[in-house]
């Protein structure tokens, strides 16, 4: 262990203030150099400027690591920085490296000053800038792919109004917990909103049918039911029906039907949307 005292924050801000150009340089340089042109240098200068005052600003006033109150502005500046590369699609190394290529500045000031001059302090202090940098735009990228992921959903599970009074729910691809719910919440919301009496769900796009999907199918009926509407479960294939009947899956009074087509024909003759000779045999 080293019987050198940590220099006090005033010695650091003397240190930093008296070489700041030189040490913004080069830090610049290095943060450029490693980004190959992936944001222009104002906007670096700008973002080391903002990182740089507040730095100062938090050693003037008694901070000593990142997380002293001292250094509340600075947490704020870096998060923000690292939730717009996370935007922006930097790679961790990419958003990480604009703070650690402080630590370039800092070894010219110490090779220049011939002399530690509480430069040990700061690396340390950069040190712990980084790792926020790097756990903020962490859960920044999180929240993306979440927020991507329910986008994903909704774009997924599409609710269309066929004639009036009626909607269908076109599934296409795996039904799960979470897709359920999206498709539960549409179905009903829709069905206020247009004051649909009839809705079919369509699984001719869904690659199979085991208990649990249809475990989920039943529920999003039910749902519906609850809310005045009367459902059809479109799109039993051959293989699908086979499957039902070898797992054993009951609908019970559930109406379905091979197609969408004739999904849409049952319901217009259930409401007497069009008179019965107008329509398909």
């Amino acid at each position: 262990m080293s019987d050198v005292a940590p220099a006090a924050p005033e010695t650091l801000v003397r240190t930093l203030t008296a070489h700041a150009d030189r040490v913004r340089e080069a830090w610049l340089e290095a943060a450029a150099h490693e980004l190959h042109g992936r944001t222009s240098r104002g906007e670096l200068e700008r973002e080391q400027t903002d990182i740089f005052d507040a730095l100062l600003d938090g050693l003037r006033s008694g901070g000593t690591t990142l997380a002293d109150p001292a250094f509340d502005q600075l947490r704020g500046i870096l998060a923000d920085v690292s939730g717009a590369r996370a935007r922006l699609g930097f790679t961790p190394r990419e958003t990480a490296v604009g703070v650690f290529a402080l630590k370039e500045g800092l070894y010219t000031l110490a090779q220049e000053a011939g002399t530690d001059a509480g430069v040990t302090e700061l690396l340390r202090l950069v040190d712990q800038l980084g790792l926020f940098t790097f756990e903020t735009y962490a859960t920044a990228r999180e929240s993306i792919i979440s927020e991507q992921a329910e986008q994903l959903l909704e774009l997924s599970t599409p609710v269309v109004k066929l004639w009036d009074g009626i909607v269908a729910v076109p599934l296409v691809g795996t039904l799960d917990s979470a897709r359920t719910q999206v498709v539960m919440e549409k179905l009903l919301n829709t069905l206020v909103d247009t004051g649909s009496e009839h809705a079919i769900i369509d699984i001719t796009g869904v690659p199979a049918v085991d208990t649990q999907v249809a475990q989920h199918l039943l529920k999003t009926v039910v749902a519906a039911r609850l809310m005045g509407a009367e459902c059809t479960i479109s799109g039993i294939r051959p293989q699908i029906a086979q499957t039902i009947v070898a797992l054993g899956i009951e609908f019970g009074d559930i109406r379905t039907r091979a197609s969408l087509a004739d999904a849409l024909v049952d319901a217009l003759r259930a409401g007497g949307r069009k008179r019965s000779a107008e329509l398909p045999a």
